[in-house]
């Protein structure tokens, strides 16, 4: 018969044994940060159909309504990604590491837009008016495109510093002659008010890149749990597009929107498909022009008040591998 305290010694080791298999056979789990974009609202259907787990990981989906917030949160190390526009990377409070981008999850091709008064018909019009931005935002981004592209300088508008709800109730009151906003209220502000939609970034191969980016510390241990995350990505805008009434469910289900109002968005964007992500990762560029276009406009209107960043990175592996490996 063993002794006593050999027995002790093979049930402390038989318990250690158990404890690592268990640990071996456990899913690495990743927390990602997102807000309520349209675009990022794949990944809730990948995680609601278990595509996640197709390949070993866990992902945990954290929601932020302020984007700064989200991407602060992902360079600090209390989450591991965060899915952001290329326009709020380029503004992060300074920090000892580098925010990097791993795919493109989107870009706008309708879904932002600028909804004016009755008597407006373009943005030519706007010299000299009012018109609702949050500065430093998304909503700040597109008005400055839609400037651009008519060759108004942003001085010749008053930016009034507001969010896109309070953009529509002043434009509802006529206190503003224009607003910035997106889908959906950007039609329903247009159908409340008799106004009009005088531009949309399906005008412009858009700067509203949004864009699934981590931190380089993160990315350098983690390639292979970032490229599974981007194949079960695949998976699911494959999904889009064979099957789009299940997925379409699905996303309204857990976002608490009716399917109309979410498609309605969504159609609105150039989804982030293995097509796009090549056009955008490709060696010096369109990712990579949209980087320096986006810090010229920056520079352009300082109202923003915002230190302009010049250490965003692009890394095209984990993409390129989970495009190599991806079949559907």
């Amino acid at each position: 018969m063993l002794p006593r305290i050999a027995l002790t010694l093979i049930a402390f080791i038989f318990v250690v044994s158990l404890s690592a298999c268990s640990q071996l056979g456990k899913p690495t789990l990743l927390r990602v940060g997102l807000n309520d974009w349209p675009g990022y609202a794949i990944a809730i259907y990948a995680k609601e159909a278990k595509l996640f787990e197709k390949y070993g990981i866990e992902v945990d989906l954290v929601e932020f309504i302020n984007q700064q917030d989200n991407i602060r949160a992902t360079i600090r190390g209390a989450q591991d990604m965060s899915f952001v526009t290329l326009w709020e990377l380029m503004q992060i409070d300074p920090s000892d590491d580098n925010p990097v981008v791993v795919l493109v999850a989107d870009i706008s091709a309708g879904s932002d837009g600028i909804v004016a008064r009755p008597e407006f018909s373009s943005v030519n019009e706007l010299r000299g008016k009012k018109v609702s931005a949050k500065l430093g935002t998304v909503a700040h981004l597109i008005l400055l495109e839609a400037l651009s592209k008519q060759k108004i300088p942003p001085d010749d508008v008053e930016i009034v510093n507001v969010s896109n709800e309070r953009g529509a109730e002043l434009l509802k009151t006529s206190d503003i002659d224009a607003a910035v906003m997106w889908e959906p209220l950007l039609s329903k502000t247009q159908e409340i008010t008799d106004g009009k939609i005088i531009y949309t970034t399906k005008d412009i191969d858009s700067l509203v890149i949004d864009t699934l980016a981590t931190g380089s510390k993160f990315l350098k241990n983690n390639r292979s749990n970032v490229t599974k995350f981007i194949m079960a990505w695949l998976d699911a805008i494959h999904d889009m597009e064979v099957k789009p009434d299940v997925v379409l469910e699905v996303i309204a289900q857990q976002t608490g929107q009716t399917v109309q109002s979410f498609s309605r968005g969504y159609s609105g964007l150039k989804e982030g498909d293995i097509a796009l992500n090549k056009r955008m990762f490709e060696q010096n560029g369109r990712l990579q022009e949209a980087l320096q276009n986006a810090k010229s406009l920056l520079r352009q209107d300082l109202r923003h008040g915002k230190v302009i960043r010049d250490n965003t990175k692009i890394d095209s592996e984990p993409l390129m591998a989970a495009i190599a490996d991806w079949k559907p």
